[in-house]
């Protein structure tokens, strides 16, 4: 077969190989030397592929595509309406983390006056108010370091039952009653599971006080009936109300003349823990954060 193809002979049918090699490479793959086709016919020898078809000179790819680009178009929807916030609460103090919202001191406002041995008819102001706050967070969050310091539920509940025949405004509403109690506790904006969270606060810090501050201090039953005589009863004067007998609220005295004789340790104290800690008091006419 090479030296057929070297002199230019016709070899077995297959005329002008040369010239067809690459044609039927690429078309056939290798048919054009085929003697028949699927009928049986003789394809001649003489017979040469079809050429390749050529792409029009006009056609382009996609890669190379002169169409613009894609143009991508935003919705045109409504504008929403601008709408004038309203200020719910406002933050006041945050004592390690514990936020004290305006409304805390509102509300510990109206909780000093149900306190039997406060001044009668005069309103905390809102600084003392935000101190307590701030004294009682600091001091409570000790508390809870120390397991089955809880004061229980029923236990503030009969202290509160004493708390009635001690509140002066109390008479006129009657607080010896169930209805009674509740209606001078709506009129201070309390309910009783509102005010019960509170008492046990409060029964708790002044538990851990007298168990930490009062080693050392005595309170005599005659400086409590001192203090009957000369603080106490003069306020229920000026209310012109019957004072409660010294024996249902000697406790309660006791309590307040702890705090007096402990302040100053317990004044430090709570300086040294809010050194430690973190306390941050914002003015009263700046808006929350």
């Amino acid at each position: 077969m090479v030296q057929a193809i070297q002199h230019g002979r016709r070899t077995d049918g297959c005329s002008a190989w040369l010239r067809g090699f690459v044609v039927a490479i690429v078309v056939l793959m290798g048919g054009i030397c085929s003697a028949r086709g699927q009928s049986g016919s003789t394809i001649p020898s003489t017979t040469a592929a079809p050429p390749l078809p050529t792409p029009p000179a006009s056609s382009t790819s996609a890669a190379t595509s002169d169409s613009p680009a894609t143009v991508i178009v935003q919705p045109n929807l409504p504008g929403m309406p601008v709408v004038q916030g309203t200020m719910i609460d406002r933050l006041v103090a945050i004592v390690n983390g514990e936020l004290i919202l305006d409304s805390d001191v509102d509300q510990e406002q109206r909780f000093t006056a149900l306190l039997p041995y406060g001044v009668v008819g005069v309103r905390e102001s809102r600084a003392g108010a935000v101190e307590r706050l701030i004294n009682r967070d600091l001091i409570l969050q000790q508390v809870q370091l120390q397991p089955g310091s809880d004061v229980s539920e029923k236990a503030a509940q009969e202290d509160l039952e004493k708390l009635r025949s001690t509140i002066p405004q109390c008479k006129q509403f009657h607080c010896d009653t169930d209805a009674g109690w509740k209606k001078f506790l709506a009129t201070q904006g309390f309910t009783e599971t509102s005010l019960t969270k509170l008492w046990r606060q409060r029964m708790e810090v002044l538990a851990f006080i007298e168990e930490r501050f009062r080693m050392g201090v005595t309170i005599s039953p005659q400086v409590v009936q001192t203090y009957y005589e000369k603080t106490m009863l003069p306020e229920y004067a000026a209310m012109h109300a019957t004072p409660p007998p010294v024996a249902t609220i000697s406790s309660r005295i006791r309590e307040v003349l702890l705090q007096q004789q402990v302040s100053k340790l317990l004044g430090d104290w709570l300086q040294s823990l809010r050194a430690q800690g973190s306390v941050v008091v914002l003015h009263p006419s700046k808006e929350a954060p």
